[in-house]
Protein backbone atom coordinates (compact mmCIF):
# COMPACT_ATOMS: atom_id res chain seq x y z
CA UNK A 1 0.00 0.00 0.00
CA UNK A 2 2.73 2.35 1.13
CA UNK A 3 4.44 1.60 -2.36
CA UNK A 4 1.20 2.55 -4.53
CA UNK A 5 0.58 6.18 -2.77
CA UNK A 6 4.07 7.07 -3.49
CA UNK A 7 4.32 6.20 -6.71
CA UNK A 8 0.66 8.74 -7.34
CA UNK A 9 3.18 11.28 -5.09
CA UNK A 10 6.92 10.95 -6.94
CA UNK A 11 4.50 11.19 -10.59
CA UNK A 12 3.21 14.89 -9.35
CA UNK A 13 6.41 16.27 -7.85
CA UNK A 14 8.22 15.51 -11.38
CA UNK A 15 5.02 16.74 -13.25
CA UNK A 16 5.31 19.99 -11.07
CA UNK A 17 8.93 20.10 -11.95
CA UNK A 18 8.47 20.71 -15.49
CA UNK A 19 5.98 23.63 -14.65
CA UNK A 20 8.48 25.27 -12.75
CA UNK A 21 10.55 24.60 -15.29
CA UNK A 22 8.76 26.06 -18.27
CA UNK A 23 7.60 29.26 -15.47
CA UNK A 24 10.62 31.05 -16.64
CA UNK A 25 8.50 31.30 -20.64
CA UNK A 26 4.87 32.02 -20.87
CA UNK A 27 3.24 29.27 -18.22
CA UNK A 28 -0.33 30.14 -17.57
CA UNK A 29 -3.31 27.53 -17.49
CA UNK A 30 -4.50 28.56 -20.54
CA UNK A 31 -1.11 27.93 -22.23
CA UNK A 32 -0.84 24.74 -20.56
CA UNK A 33 -4.07 23.11 -21.82
CA UNK A 34 -5.54 25.35 -25.13
CA UNK A 35 -3.60 27.58 -27.86
CA UNK A 36 -3.50 30.87 -28.60
CA UNK A 37 -6.45 30.73 -31.37
CA UNK A 38 -8.74 29.44 -29.11
CA UNK A 39 -8.41 31.91 -25.68
CA UNK A 40 -8.05 35.15 -28.66
CA UNK A 41 -10.91 33.96 -30.32
CA UNK A 42 -13.06 36.82 -28.61
CA UNK A 43 -10.92 39.48 -29.82
CA UNK A 44 -10.43 37.89 -33.31
CA UNK A 45 -14.00 37.67 -33.93
CA UNK A 46 -14.94 41.84 -32.91
CA UNK A 47 -12.60 42.38 -35.09
CA UNK A 48 -13.57 39.77 -38.29
CA UNK A 49 -17.30 41.43 -37.88
CA UNK A 50 -16.17 45.36 -37.56
CA UNK A 51 -16.88 45.78 -33.84
CA UNK A 52 -13.67 47.36 -32.77
CA UNK A 53 -15.42 48.78 -29.34
CA UNK A 54 -15.79 45.25 -28.16
CA UNK A 55 -12.38 43.93 -29.92
CA UNK A 56 -10.60 46.76 -27.47
CA UNK A 57 -12.82 46.05 -24.39
CA UNK A 58 -11.78 41.99 -24.99
CA UNK A 59 -8.36 42.57 -25.22
CA UNK A 60 -6.51 40.20 -22.63
CA UNK A 61 -3.90 41.55 -20.33
CA UNK A 62 -1.78 38.57 -21.33
CA UNK A 63 -1.74 35.34 -23.44
CA UNK A 64 1.48 35.50 -25.69
CA UNK A 65 3.77 37.89 -24.37
CA UNK A 66 5.01 41.47 -24.47
CA UNK A 67 5.63 41.03 -28.74
CA UNK A 68 2.05 39.56 -29.51
CA UNK A 69 -0.03 40.88 -26.97
CA UNK A 70 0.73 44.09 -28.25
CA UNK A 71 1.01 43.66 -31.70
CA UNK A 72 -2.75 42.96 -30.98
CA UNK A 73 -3.55 45.83 -29.19
CA UNK A 74 -1.97 48.23 -31.47
CA UNK A 75 -3.80 46.99 -34.44
CA UNK A 76 -7.39 46.98 -32.24
CA UNK A 77 -6.67 50.28 -30.91
CA UNK A 78 -5.63 51.59 -33.95
CA UNK A 79 -8.83 50.42 -36.01
CA UNK A 80 -10.70 51.94 -33.42
CA UNK A 81 -9.30 55.05 -33.96
CA UNK A 82 -7.49 55.39 -30.37
CA UNK A 83 -4.02 56.40 -32.06
CA UNK A 84 -2.08 57.28 -29.11
CA UNK A 85 -2.62 53.48 -27.26
CA UNK A 86 -2.26 52.09 -30.50
CA UNK A 87 1.23 53.84 -30.75
CA UNK A 88 2.36 53.40 -27.77
CA UNK A 89 1.60 49.27 -27.41
CA UNK A 90 3.21 49.01 -31.26
CA UNK A 91 6.25 50.67 -29.32
CA UNK A 92 6.20 47.81 -26.51
CA UNK A 93 6.01 45.11 -29.20
CA UNK A 94 8.87 46.92 -30.80
CA UNK A 95 10.99 46.90 -27.53
CA UNK A 96 10.64 43.47 -27.16
CA UNK A 97 11.28 42.59 -30.50
CA UNK A 98 14.87 44.89 -30.11
CA UNK A 99 15.59 43.02 -26.90
CA UNK A 100 14.68 39.15 -28.49
CA UNK A 101 17.02 40.22 -31.46
CA UNK A 102 20.04 41.30 -28.95
CA UNK A 103 20.31 37.81 -27.92
CA UNK A 104 19.13 36.12 -31.26
CA UNK A 105 22.77 34.49 -31.09
CA UNK A 106 21.32 32.58 -27.49
CA UNK A 107 17.69 32.22 -28.10
CA UNK A 108 18.29 30.33 -31.48
CA UNK A 109 19.09 27.88 -29.96
CA UNK A 110 17.19 27.95 -26.65
CA UNK A 111 14.00 27.77 -28.74
CA UNK A 112 14.51 24.21 -30.05
CA UNK A 113 15.30 22.71 -26.36
CA UNK A 114 13.92 24.78 -24.03
CA UNK A 115 13.24 21.99 -21.28
CA UNK A 116 9.50 23.80 -20.91
CA UNK A 117 8.36 23.38 -24.73
CA UNK A 118 9.61 20.37 -24.92
CA UNK A 119 8.19 18.97 -21.97
CA UNK A 120 5.02 20.42 -22.20
CA UNK A 121 4.35 22.41 -25.79
CA UNK A 122 5.69 25.43 -27.58
CA UNK A 123 3.64 27.49 -26.49
CA UNK A 124 5.57 27.87 -23.67
CA UNK A 125 8.31 29.42 -25.90
CA UNK A 126 8.50 33.38 -26.05
CA UNK A 127 6.91 34.61 -29.44
CA UNK A 128 9.50 34.78 -32.07
CA UNK A 129 7.37 36.67 -34.88
CA UNK A 130 7.07 36.14 -38.45
CA UNK A 131 9.09 38.00 -41.10
CA UNK A 132 6.10 39.40 -42.12
CA UNK A 133 4.83 40.83 -38.97
CA UNK A 134 7.92 42.33 -38.37
CA UNK A 135 7.06 44.44 -41.34
CA UNK A 136 3.36 44.85 -40.49
CA UNK A 137 4.77 46.32 -36.60
CA UNK A 138 6.85 48.93 -38.33
CA UNK A 139 4.11 49.58 -41.08
CA UNK A 140 1.69 50.34 -38.38
CA UNK A 141 4.29 52.02 -36.64
CA UNK A 142 4.48 54.30 -39.47
CA UNK A 143 1.30 54.48 -40.10
CA UNK A 144 0.54 56.12 -36.67
CA UNK A 145 3.15 58.74 -37.52
CA UNK A 146 1.92 59.79 -40.60
CA UNK A 147 -1.83 60.40 -38.94
CA UNK A 148 -0.37 62.38 -36.22
CA UNK A 149 1.17 64.47 -39.37
CA UNK A 150 4.81 63.21 -38.79
CA UNK A 151 5.90 62.33 -42.19
CA UNK A 152 9.86 61.82 -40.85
CA UNK A 153 8.58 59.48 -38.00
CA UNK A 154 6.78 57.53 -40.53
CA UNK A 155 9.87 57.22 -42.54
CA UNK A 156 11.90 56.04 -40.21
CA UNK A 157 9.86 52.96 -39.54
CA UNK A 158 9.75 52.43 -43.79
CA UNK A 159 13.73 51.89 -43.38
CA UNK A 160 13.70 50.04 -40.32
CA UNK A 161 10.98 47.01 -41.51
CA UNK A 162 13.18 46.48 -44.37
CA UNK A 163 16.42 45.77 -42.20
CA UNK A 164 14.29 43.94 -39.62
CA UNK A 165 12.36 41.69 -41.95
CA UNK A 166 15.96 40.67 -43.36
CA UNK A 167 17.31 40.19 -39.82
CA UNK A 168 14.86 38.10 -38.91
CA UNK A 169 14.89 35.77 -42.55
CA UNK A 170 18.88 35.17 -41.24
CA UNK A 171 17.53 34.33 -37.65
CA UNK A 172 15.22 31.69 -39.12
CA UNK A 173 17.38 29.75 -41.01
CA UNK A 174 19.92 29.64 -38.22
CA UNK A 175 17.49 28.22 -35.73
CA UNK A 176 16.41 25.97 -37.97
CA UNK A 177 19.94 24.49 -38.28
CA UNK A 178 20.42 24.40 -34.41
CA UNK A 179 16.79 21.93 -34.39
CA UNK A 180 18.43 19.76 -36.73
CA UNK A 181 21.45 19.27 -34.88
CA UNK A 182 19.96 19.16 -31.50
CA UNK A 183 17.77 16.28 -33.19
CA UNK A 184 20.93 14.34 -34.37
CA UNK A 185 22.49 14.15 -31.04
CA UNK A 186 19.19 12.15 -30.06
CA UNK A 187 19.89 9.33 -32.79
CA UNK A 188 16.39 9.98 -34.49
CA UNK A 189 15.49 10.69 -37.95
CA UNK A 190 11.75 11.97 -38.13
CA UNK A 191 10.02 11.10 -40.68
CA UNK A 192 9.19 14.99 -42.42
CA UNK A 193 7.88 13.89 -45.57
CA UNK A 194 4.93 12.88 -44.08
CA UNK A 195 4.03 15.49 -42.53
CA UNK A 196 4.88 18.53 -45.13
CA UNK A 197 3.15 16.57 -47.51
CA UNK A 198 -0.18 18.14 -45.84
CA UNK A 199 1.31 21.79 -46.32
CA UNK A 200 1.78 22.48 -50.07
CA UNK A 201 4.34 25.53 -50.33
CA UNK A 202 2.48 28.68 -50.69
CA UNK A 203 3.72 29.61 -53.92
CA UNK A 204 7.04 30.32 -54.73
CA UNK A 205 6.26 33.86 -55.60
CA UNK A 206 7.15 37.53 -54.45
CA UNK A 207 4.02 38.35 -52.69
CA UNK A 208 4.45 35.52 -50.41
CA UNK A 209 7.38 36.90 -49.10
CA UNK A 210 7.93 40.24 -49.86
CA UNK A 211 5.08 42.76 -48.78
CA UNK A 212 3.76 45.15 -51.44
CA UNK A 213 1.58 47.55 -49.70
CA UNK A 214 4.72 47.84 -47.30
CA UNK A 215 7.00 48.98 -50.73
CA UNK A 216 4.12 51.07 -52.36
CA UNK A 217 3.59 52.87 -48.80
CA UNK A 218 7.40 53.69 -48.41
CA UNK A 219 7.99 54.94 -52.28
CA UNK A 220 5.23 57.24 -51.49
CA UNK A 221 6.29 58.57 -48.60
CA UNK A 222 10.10 58.85 -50.00
CA UNK A 223 8.52 60.51 -52.98
CA UNK A 224 6.46 63.03 -51.05
CA UNK A 225 9.60 64.10 -48.99
CA UNK A 226 11.37 64.80 -52.69
CA UNK A 227 13.58 61.92 -51.80
CA UNK A 228 13.25 60.47 -55.11
CA UNK A 229 16.28 58.16 -55.39
CA UNK A 230 15.07 56.17 -52.77
CA UNK A 231 11.19 56.38 -54.00
CA UNK A 232 12.64 54.59 -57.23
CA UNK A 233 14.54 51.65 -55.84
CA UNK A 234 10.85 51.11 -53.65
CA UNK A 235 9.07 51.84 -56.51
CA UNK A 236 11.02 49.14 -58.45
CA UNK A 237 10.95 46.57 -55.68
CA UNK A 238 7.19 46.90 -55.06
CA UNK A 239 6.64 46.55 -58.77
CA UNK A 240 8.46 43.13 -59.15
CA UNK A 241 5.80 42.34 -56.16
CA UNK A 242 2.88 43.69 -58.26
CA UNK A 243 3.44 44.50 -61.95
CA UNK A 244 0.35 44.63 -62.30
CA UNK A 245 -0.79 47.20 -59.58
CA UNK A 246 -1.97 50.19 -61.25
CA UNK A 247 -1.04 52.85 -58.66
CA UNK A 248 2.73 51.13 -58.45
CA UNK A 249 2.98 51.38 -62.37
CA UNK A 250 2.05 55.17 -61.86
CA UNK A 251 4.28 55.92 -59.13
CA UNK A 252 7.47 54.15 -60.71
CA UNK A 253 6.81 56.15 -64.22
CA UNK A 254 6.18 59.45 -62.84
CA UNK A 255 9.36 59.29 -60.49
CA UNK A 256 11.78 57.89 -63.82
CA UNK A 257 10.42 60.71 -65.55
CA UNK A 258 11.21 63.13 -62.70
CA UNK A 259 15.06 61.50 -61.95
CA UNK A 260 15.38 61.15 -66.02
CA UNK A 261 16.12 57.68 -66.25
CA UNK A 262 15.28 57.53 -69.80
CA UNK A 263 16.34 53.88 -70.48
CA UNK A 264 13.95 52.58 -67.47
CA UNK A 265 11.33 55.06 -69.10
CA UNK A 266 11.26 53.47 -72.62
CA UNK A 267 11.05 49.86 -70.86
CA UNK A 268 8.35 50.88 -68.90
CA UNK A 269 6.69 52.62 -71.91
CA UNK A 270 6.71 49.55 -73.82
CA UNK A 271 5.45 47.46 -71.13
CA UNK A 272 2.75 50.09 -69.68
CA UNK A 273 2.27 52.78 -72.10
CA UNK A 274 2.72 56.75 -71.35
CA UNK A 275 2.77 58.05 -67.87
CA UNK A 276 0.05 58.69 -66.49
CA UNK A 277 0.68 62.48 -65.89
CA UNK A 278 -1.77 64.56 -63.93
CA UNK A 279 -3.54 66.50 -65.44
CA UNK A 280 -3.72 70.48 -65.44
CA UNK A 281 -5.79 71.64 -63.14
CA UNK A 282 -6.62 68.74 -61.99
CA UNK A 283 -6.20 66.78 -58.39
CA UNK A 284 -5.68 62.96 -57.45
CA UNK A 285 -6.84 60.73 -54.70
CA UNK A 286 -4.76 57.96 -53.91
CA UNK A 287 -6.44 54.63 -51.79
CA UNK A 288 -5.33 52.35 -49.95
CA UNK A 289 -8.01 49.77 -48.74
CA UNK A 290 -7.49 47.27 -46.31
CA UNK A 291 -10.12 43.96 -46.33
CA UNK A 292 -11.45 41.55 -43.85
CA UNK A 293 -8.43 39.94 -41.38
CA UNK A 294 -5.84 37.46 -42.09
CA UNK A 295 -7.49 33.79 -41.11
CA UNK A 296 -6.40 32.32 -37.38
CA UNK A 297 -4.29 29.32 -37.10
CA UNK A 298 -6.51 26.20 -36.63
CA UNK A 299 -4.53 23.07 -34.44
CA UNK A 300 -5.07 19.83 -35.89
CA UNK A 301 -3.44 15.85 -34.34
CA UNK A 302 -1.63 13.30 -36.44
CA UNK A 303 0.46 10.11 -36.33
CA UNK A 304 3.79 10.65 -37.16
CA UNK A 305 6.32 7.73 -37.53
CA UNK A 306 9.78 8.64 -35.55
CA UNK A 307 12.32 6.04 -35.85
CA UNK A 308 15.75 5.89 -33.56
CA UNK A 309 18.94 5.40 -34.73
CA UNK A 310 18.71 1.40 -34.82
CA UNK A 311 15.72 1.66 -37.10
CA UNK A 312 13.37 0.84 -34.18
CA UNK A 313 10.11 3.03 -35.18
CA UNK A 314 6.67 4.26 -33.44
CA UNK A 315 3.90 6.21 -34.47
CA UNK A 316 3.46 9.24 -31.85
CA UNK A 317 0.02 11.74 -31.73
CA UNK A 318 1.43 15.17 -32.51
CA UNK A 319 -1.07 18.71 -32.07
CA UNK A 320 0.57 21.00 -35.45
CA UNK A 321 -1.09 24.38 -36.52
CA UNK A 322 -3.05 24.44 -39.91
CA UNK A 323 -4.72 27.03 -42.15
CA UNK A 324 -8.04 26.46 -42.78
CA UNK A 325 -9.15 26.89 -46.91
CA UNK A 326 -11.83 29.04 -45.73
CA UNK A 327 -13.03 31.50 -48.76
CA UNK A 328 -11.68 35.06 -48.17
CA UNK A 329 -14.83 37.41 -47.76
CA UNK A 330 -16.03 40.07 -50.13
CA UNK A 331 -16.54 43.67 -50.15
CA UNK A 332 -18.04 46.20 -52.39
CA UNK A 333 -16.40 48.34 -55.04
CA UNK A 334 -15.37 52.24 -53.19
CA UNK A 335 -17.11 54.58 -54.78
CA UNK A 336 -15.09 58.13 -55.28
CA UNK A 337 -17.76 61.27 -55.97
CA UNK A 338 -20.13 58.11 -57.09
CA UNK A 339 -17.75 56.68 -60.00
CA UNK A 340 -17.31 53.08 -58.84
CA UNK A 341 -13.15 52.95 -58.12
CA UNK A 342 -10.79 50.23 -59.68
CA UNK A 343 -8.55 48.72 -57.66
CA UNK A 344 -5.62 46.45 -58.00
CA UNK A 345 -3.89 44.04 -55.27
CA UNK A 346 -1.02 45.71 -53.02
CA UNK A 347 -0.97 42.17 -50.22
CA UNK A 348 -2.41 38.73 -49.99
CA UNK A 349 -1.23 38.50 -46.25
CA UNK A 350 -3.41 35.28 -46.05
CA UNK A 351 -0.58 34.18 -48.67
CA UNK A 352 2.27 35.31 -46.87
CA UNK A 353 1.13 33.88 -43.87
CA UNK A 354 0.92 30.30 -45.32
CA UNK A 355 4.17 30.84 -46.51
CA UNK A 356 5.46 31.18 -43.27
CA UNK A 357 3.79 28.68 -41.75
CA UNK A 358 5.65 26.63 -44.54
CA UNK A 359 8.52 27.50 -43.66
CA UNK A 360 8.46 26.73 -40.60
CA UNK A 361 7.19 23.51 -40.24
CA UNK A 362 10.45 21.24 -40.10
CA UNK A 363 11.88 22.70 -36.82
CA UNK A 364 8.01 22.83 -35.66
CA UNK A 365 8.04 18.69 -36.19
CA UNK A 366 11.44 18.35 -34.81
CA UNK A 367 10.37 20.30 -31.50
CA UNK A 368 7.60 17.90 -31.80
CA UNK A 369 9.55 14.66 -32.51
CA UNK A 370 12.17 16.03 -29.43
CA UNK A 371 8.94 16.69 -27.01
CA UNK A 372 7.65 13.05 -27.68
CA UNK A 373 11.19 11.48 -27.38
CA UNK A 374 11.25 13.80 -23.80
CA UNK A 375 7.84 12.60 -22.63
CA UNK A 376 8.17 9.07 -22.94
CA UNK A 377 11.36 9.00 -21.30
CA UNK A 378 9.78 10.82 -18.54
CA UNK A 379 6.95 8.25 -18.53
CA UNK A 380 9.62 5.11 -18.81
CA UNK A 381 11.36 6.86 -15.67
CA UNK A 382 9.11 7.85 -13.48
CA UNK A 383 6.21 5.56 -13.65
CA UNK A 384 7.98 2.34 -14.29
CA UNK A 385 5.29 0.16 -15.65
CA UNK A 386 3.11 1.19 -12.98
CA UNK A 387 -0.45 1.26 -14.84
CA UNK A 388 -2.09 4.21 -12.33
CA UNK A 389 1.56 6.01 -13.17
CA UNK A 390 0.96 5.50 -16.75
CA UNK A 391 -2.80 6.53 -16.72
CA UNK A 392 -1.45 9.57 -15.30
CA UNK A 393 0.95 10.85 -17.73
CA UNK A 394 -1.11 9.86 -20.66
CA UNK A 395 -3.27 12.12 -19.73
CA UNK A 396 -1.19 14.96 -18.80
CA UNK A 397 0.14 14.38 -22.13
CA UNK A 398 -2.90 14.65 -24.29
CA UNK A 399 -4.25 17.65 -22.11
CA UNK A 400 -1.09 19.52 -22.29
CA UNK A 401 -0.10 18.58 -26.32
CA UNK A 402 -1.61 21.90 -27.95
CA UNK A 403 -0.39 23.14 -31.19
CA UNK A 404 0.93 26.87 -31.21
CA UNK A 405 -1.05 28.61 -33.34
CA UNK A 406 0.40 31.74 -32.49
CA UNK A 407 0.08 35.08 -35.37
CA UNK A 408 -0.82 38.44 -35.55
CA UNK A 409 -4.41 37.45 -35.61
CA UNK A 410 -6.03 40.99 -36.65
CA UNK A 411 -3.99 42.34 -39.84
CA UNK A 412 -5.94 42.40 -42.89
CA UNK A 413 -6.73 39.81 -44.82
CA UNK A 414 -6.03 41.62 -48.06
CA UNK A 415 -5.04 44.88 -49.49
CA UNK A 416 -5.57 47.04 -52.65
CA UNK A 417 -4.93 50.29 -54.19
CA UNK A 418 -6.91 52.40 -56.06
CA UNK A 419 -6.57 56.53 -57.65
CA UNK A 420 -8.26 58.73 -59.85
CA UNK A 421 -7.57 61.68 -61.06
CA UNK A 422 -10.46 64.93 -60.25
CA UNK A 423 -11.70 67.96 -59.80
CA UNK A 424 -10.45 70.30 -57.20
CA UNK A 425 -12.41 70.58 -54.11
CA UNK A 426 -14.75 68.75 -51.70
CA UNK A 427 -14.44 64.84 -52.55
CA UNK A 428 -17.30 61.93 -51.22
CA UNK A 429 -15.87 58.72 -50.79
CA UNK A 430 -18.26 55.70 -50.53
CA UNK A 431 -17.58 52.85 -48.13
CA UNK A 432 -20.02 50.06 -47.93
CA UNK A 433 -22.74 52.48 -48.06
CA UNK A 434 -20.92 55.42 -45.28
CA UNK A 435 -19.82 58.56 -47.11
CA UNK A 436 -16.46 60.12 -46.05
CA UNK A 437 -15.86 63.70 -47.24
CA UNK A 438 -12.35 65.69 -47.43
CA UNK A 439 -10.82 68.40 -50.01
CA UNK A 440 -8.01 67.96 -51.71
CA UNK A 441 -6.34 71.20 -53.25
CA UNK A 442 -5.76 71.97 -57.26
CA UNK A 443 -2.93 69.85 -58.85
CA UNK A 444 -2.77 68.35 -55.11
CA UNK A 445 -2.25 64.39 -54.07
CA UNK A 446 -4.18 62.77 -51.42
CA UNK A 447 -3.95 59.74 -49.66
CA UNK A 448 -7.27 57.84 -48.35
CA UNK A 449 -6.70 54.97 -45.81
CA UNK A 450 -9.20 52.58 -45.17
CA UNK A 451 -9.77 49.46 -43.42
CA UNK A 452 -13.23 47.52 -43.60
CA UNK A 453 -13.88 44.38 -41.44
CA UNK A 454 -17.91 42.81 -41.35
CA UNK A 455 -20.00 46.10 -41.83
CA UNK A 456 -17.54 48.64 -40.02
CA UNK A 457 -14.56 51.02 -41.56
CA UNK A 458 -12.07 53.27 -40.45
CA UNK A 459 -11.19 55.78 -42.57
CA UNK A 460 -8.63 58.80 -42.72
CA UNK A 461 -7.02 61.19 -45.02
CA UNK A 462 -3.54 63.23 -45.55
CA UNK A 463 -2.29 65.86 -48.28
CA UNK A 464 0.84 64.66 -49.86
CA UNK A 465 1.24 67.53 -51.50
CA UNK A 466 2.12 67.85 -55.13
CA UNK A 467 3.69 64.59 -56.60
Amino acid sequence: MEYEVKRPIRITIVTSAVMLLSACANLSAGNLFSHYSAQNNGVYSAVKSGQYDEAEQKLPEYIAGDILDNMEKGRVYFLNEHYPQSKSSLELSDSAVRVQQDKAVISVSDTATSVGSIAVNDNLNTYSPADYELGFLHLYLGLNYLQSNSLEGALVEMRRANQVQERARKDRERELESAQASLKKQGVSPNLGSVLSNYPDAGKTLQAVQNGYLLYLSALLYETSNDLNSAYVDYRRALAVEPDNAEIIDGTMRVAKRLGMNQDLEKLKKRYGDVNSLDSGKSRVIVIDEQGVVEALSAWKLSLPVYDSRGDGALYSLALPYYRSDASERFRELQLNDDALSSDQLTNVNLMAQRDLSERMPTIVIRQTLRVLAKDQMRKETAKGDDVGNLLFNVWNTLTEQADTRSWQTLPGKVYSASAQVNAGEQTLNVDGKDYTFNVEQNRTVLVWVSRQGNNSTVWHKQLGKL
